[in-house]
């Protein structure tokens, strides 16, 4: 038996239906975080409403990505990483660790800097005042703090979104634009669709979110016979934040993208608001972005100590306390250093918000193909996945690939 996820006793197995639920939606609600918020305000701001029918899309892809990750994590019983390094020997699970590592390292910074820009709409403070206590609080709340009672309350923090959706209503967009954009996919080949389409699909399908599920699950080991409720979770989840990323796309594009002010700070984000909250929309704008960073950075720091730590096969965990799992928490307060580093290295917010959703989308490839590859093999043969759910989750994969070919392809072409 693997001493570093046991398997659980039938009492825990067998809790109530509703303790099951929690785990898929912090995990599709972070990955609302600033990032995304940033990069959706951005191609509001770029495309209008053009790519309103990937931002639709996305949902069920994130749904079967999120979907084949628990179900990874139930029936191997460790995160990706772990079971990378196990399948597949130290090589690809190094390349597995670097691709998420730097990835979220970025984002990290990223989601700093939108915790910091949340607070800085509603103080008039510099965000860089912030950086340090949003980093120094989540190092201290996860280190001495019970994470499953910190779940229990980032489950509600969602609702604060709704100022979102109802911004979408107020802000009056032409509904006969937004729906033939929504329900009828068109694409063209210049330089703000294809970095738009990358950034959509680096940031919502961003490695950390579907990583975190996959050692959320290991963790948490519901029953296989539970599988029913853990998709339903994770259905949740997604479809929170699908919604989420289609109103702020829609907002923004009817507030700005048509007046063809693109996005370069957050202050422009919040002006998406205006229709809605008058005066009050950097309040709004910046409860909601703040919101969004407090469920992301928690995630983001503990998934990278936790890939480093399965990497390693330090065992750990933000469940057990520091001086059981001292090797997991310390590399977690050097990922919230580092990430600290780089969000007080000058850039703006918004710029390297965006950045890190396009370093997202070239890097998901990789991570993806390797979720996709353990749920198809033996590693899987005490639960197999359904064969359409194992096809989709493929499909996704092959998307997001072909995406990012074709920036890589746009950028150097360009550039010549």
């Amino acid at each position: 038996m693997d001493k570093q996820h046991p398997r659980l006793s039938d009492k825990k197995s067998s809790k109530p239906w509703w303790k099951v639920l929690g785990p898929g939606i912090v995990s599709g609600a972070s990955d609302n975080d600033p990032t995304t918020v940033a990069s959706l305000a951005v191609v509001g701001s770029t495309t209008v409403y053009a790519l309103g029918w990937l931002v639709l899309l996305i949902i069920p892809m994130l749904s079967v990505v999120q979907a084949v990750s628990a179900q990874v994590g139930i029936v191997t019983k460790t995160g990706l990483e772990g079971a990378v390094r196990r399948r597949y020997g130290r090589g690809w699970a190094w390349l597995a660790l670097l691709s998420v590592l730097i990835v979220n390292l970025v984002t990290l910074a990223a989601d700093l800097e939108g915790g910091g820009a949340a607070l800085s709409l509603m103080t008039r403070i510099d965000y860089r005042w912030f950086v340090i206590p949003l980093a120094a609080s989540t190092g201290f709340v996860l280190i001495l703090g019970n994470y499953k009672k910190i779940e229990r309350i980032l489950i509600y923090l969602p609702l604060v979104f709704l100022s979102y959706i109802a911004a979408t209503f107020m802000a009056r967009p032409h509904w006969s634009d937004v729906l033939r954009n929504s329900f009828i996919p068109h694409f063209s080949f210049t330089e703000p669709m294809v970095t738009g389409a990358i950034a959509l699909l680096g940031t919502t399908l961003t490695a950390y979110a579907y990583v975190w599920q996959t050692i959320e699950m290991s963790e948490e080991a519901p029953s296989p016979s539970r599988l029913g409720l853990v998709q339903v979770d994770t259905t949740l989840g997604t479809i929170v934040a699908g919604a989420t990323f289609w109103c702020i796309v829609i907002a923004t594009g009817a507030t700005l993208g048509v007046h063809h002010k693109a996005v370069q700070t957050a202050q422009d984000a919040a002006d998406a608001l205006t229709p809605f909250a008058g005066h009050w929309a950097s309040l709004l704008f910046g409860i909601g972005l703040l919101a969004s960073a407090l469920i992301a950075i928690p995630v983001l720091s503990a998934t990278s100590a936790y890939v480093v730590s399965e990497m390693f096969g330090w065992g750990g965990g933000i469940n057990k306390s520091f001086w059981r799992a001292k090797r997991f928490y310390v590399t977690l307060v050097a990922v919230l250093i580092v990430g600290t580093g780089i969000a007080l290295a000058g850039i703006s917010p918004i710029k390297l918000l965006f950045v890190s959703s396009i370093a997202g989308g070239i890097a998901t490839p990789i991570t993806l193909t390797m979720v996709m590859l353990i749920a198809g093999s033996r590693a899987m043969k005490r639960k197999p996945l359904n064969p359409f759910l194992l096809g989709s989750g493929w499909l996704v994969t092959i998307v997001v690939t072909a995406a990012a070919a074709m920036f890589l392809v746009q950028t150097f072409t360009s550039k010549n």
